[in-house]
């Protein structure tokens, strides 16, 4: 599994709206919706949900926000870099700039698990943080994150 299969190059974004951790999930979802054709009030209150079982926030900036729903056909990811930090209640008690959520069929299983452990490895190596702050254009940032795939292989 490669970064590539599970996100559309028209999933990604700049945004400098979110100021709090609800309006980024908001945010999340109505890209999921666009992108993927969700509902994205379904997305916006999975999302909710498993925040509410413990925060995604995984340390250094990152955010891995997850849920599972209904009518998917597979594993899809968006992904958010936040032109200011927001708190997300994470591990280290940072706020949060780069957001990659997911979205898996409820019946996943081990896809969902593999798509996780994938994106986790991605957003934990410095130097893929470090170019995606440091780039706005949405071309861009989708290139930084599917280059990994061929060293950083699930």
């Amino acid at each position: 599994m490669d970064i590539s299969d599970i996100l559309s190059p028209v999933a990604l974004k700049v945004a400098s709206n979110a100021t709090s951790k609800k309006r980024l999930l908001q945010d999340l979802s109505e890209l999921a919706a666009t992108t993927y054709g969700l509902s994205a009030s379904a997305a916006f209150d999975a999302l909710q949900d498993r925040e509410s079982l413990g925060p995604t926030g995984v340390g250094h900036g990152v955010a891995l926000p997850h849920a599972r729903l209904a009518g998917l056909d597979g594993v899809r990811g968006v992904f958010l870099r936040l032109e200011k930090p927001v708190d997300f209640d994470a591990v280290d008690r940072q706020p949060v700039d780069l957001v990659f959520a997911l979205f898996a069929p409820e019946a996943s299983g081990v896809d969902h698990l593999k798509a996780l452990a994938l994106v986790s490895r991605t957003l934990r190596d410095a130097a893929v943080c470090a170019k995606l702050r440091a780039n706005e254009d949405p071309s861009t940032l989708y290139a930084v994150l599917t280059e990994q795939k061929s060293s950083k292989a699930a």
